[in-house]
């Protein structure tokens, strides 16, 4: 049996990782993207000697620093663009490992988590696609609450995504944050007995 690629995702704020984590509990694989991303910014990780080339600045004692690397890119599509050509064939590989690795395990669905799915037109890489989704003004507190946040890098972000409205209307399942930590595992809980039902 094929197994279930679930592609998680939703915009900044919302409470994608929470999520994931909830998937986690029940026992399915999740693949996060930017935690990935963080170990090929680390000290060895893969990506750190590439975007020293391309970024010098980018890389202080031997990691990518990203408020740097932020700073760099944010707002710069030609820069945007040289950062993805390093780091997209990296994450693409891990990934793929990380299937793999989930299969030979005898895994019937693992969940992605993909910040930027609709973004990357990467939507046809999944079977199912779950969207995680809050209101403006509890997406804009809590995203405004991280340190490194400013409201105009909160902007700019939002820029480069699809509108939450949008993503909605795409999805095959929208897990709404906008309640009780118990009431979005609720949620979780009975999405995967109905992908279970139907794999």
């Amino acid at each position: 049996m094929a197994i279930t690629l679930l592609g998680l995702t939703g915009s900044i704020g919302m409470g994608k990782s929470t999520v994931g984590k909830m998937f986690e509990k029940q026992g399915i694989p999740v693949y996060n993207v930017d935690a990935e991303i963080h170990k090929l910014y680390d000290v060895g990780g893969a990506a750190v000697a590439p975007i020293k080339t391309e970024f010098p600045d980018a890389v202080i004692d031997g990691r990518v620093d990203r408020p740097s690397l932020s700073k760099l890119v944010v707002g710069n599509e030609d820069a945007i663009k040289r950062l993805e050509k390093i780091v997209h064939p990296l994450v693409g590989l891990d990934r793929s490992n990380f299937i793999s690795d989930a299969e030979e395990e005898g895994h019937w669905m693992i969940v992605l988590d993909v910040p930027l799915i609709f973004e990357t037109g990467g939507e046809k890489n999944f079977d199912k696609i779950v969207v995680v989704s809050a209101p403006k003004e509890i997406q804009r507190t809590r995203v405004l609450k991280r340190d490194d946040m400013s409201a105009e890098k909160f902007e700019s972000i939002l820029a480069r995504q699809t509108p939450d409205a949008e993503k909605r209307e795409r999805a095959d399942f929208v897990i709404n944050t906008n309640c009780t930590e118990e009431e979005t595992y609720g949620q979780v809980k009975s999405l995967i007995r109905e992908l279970k039902e139907d794999a």
